[in-house]
């Protein structure tokens, strides 16, 4: 009885393909290690309850298969850009206490990006640093410079909003609102920081169309990430998505809408810069299996 696999040999491409991921996997390995050194430097900013060792892992792993084609001396600016994003994130909606002391964060931060010194007690502003030193050695961040920092004040601006909205819990956003403001998931500033830093001629002058469909695929990531985290969403008192709306199928409804629109923008991308327009799609199919059943962040 034929077996459906012909005359191949037993295993052979799921071989090739075990030694592929696991590759990529050891990729993941050496980026969480320096992820982990890293929150180690800044134990202020990373509480080991929610960043446990998993979250080092999730994010150098995502990136890793996100840009599998690279190397950790490529990957190390962006896995950082992460955590980066990671602490902002658990700092304005978990330990900021006031409108002003979010402000502050932003204007410190906005501070660095523009050149100056963090303060000694400003651990978010010396990582941001951190991170400004390493891009500005990249050829092309003197004249990319001017995009880096408004995708960063984008994310600064966007976890401010919804901070606003979870004040005022009697209104909030829309929909549409909620997804305008999807900067706050800060994955459109990690993916300028790694095409600056990549000094790839093509990616460089197709950067403005590259924003334009990180900011979709940003949206899309934005929707999953909610589908898939609902549940700890409400633990935390997080704004979600699913609670906007009446029913999940509108959400997933849109993340349909959303795919479709991100797919077109990056048909002709494909073309320009094929790489990074894989390294999107990639995104957008790793974060789609990745919430089916985890989610980054550690137990509170």
């Amino acid at each position: 009885m034929s077996s459906g696999h012909g005359s191949e040999q037993p295993g052979g491409d799921q071989m090739t393909l075990a030694a592929e991921q696991g590759r990529i996997c050891a990729l993941a390995a050496e980026g969480q290690r320096d992820l982990q050194e890293v929150a180690a430097a800044y134990p202020d900013l990373f509480p080991p309850r929610p960043f446990d060792p998993a979250l080092f892992g999730n994010v150098a792993m995502a990136i890793a298969f996100g840009a599998p084609w690279c190397d950790l001396a490529q990957l190390r600016i962006t896995n950082r850009a992460v955590l980066w994003g990671f602490a902002v994130d658990w700092q304005v909606d978990h330990e900021a206490k006031s409108r002003d002391e979010i402000d502050r964060l932003t204007a410190n931060c906005l501070a660095v990006a523009d050149g100056g010194a963090p303060a000694a007690d400003d651990p978010l502003g010396r990582f941001l640093a951190e991170l400004r030193d390493e891009l500005a050695a990249a050829p092309a961040f003197a004249a990319h410079r001017p995009v880096w920092r408004e995708a960063l004040r984008k994310v600064l601006h966007a976890m401010a909003r919804e901070w606003d909205w979870r004040q005022d819990s009697g209104s909030p956003p829309t929909l549409d609102e909620y997804l305008d403001n999807a900067d706050n998931l800060a994955c459109t500033v990690v993916n300028v920081v790694h095409w600056i830093h990549s000094g790839d001629p093509a990616t460089l002058a197709n950067l403005d169309a590259l924003i334009v469909a990180s900011d979709a695929v940003q949206r899309v990531l934005r929707l999953v990430n909610d589908l898939g985290t609902y549940e700890r969403d409400l633990r935390w008192g997080d704004l979600n998505a699913l609670l906007l709306v009446p029913d999940r199928a509108e959400v997933e409804r849109r993340v349909a809408d959303l795919v479709a629109h991100a797919r077109e923008l990056l048909v002709p991308l494909g073309t320009s810069c094929r790489v990074q327009a894989d390294y999107l799609a990639r995104q957008i199919g790793f974060s789609s299996g990745f919430y089916r059943s985890t989610d980054f962040w550690g137990a509170l």
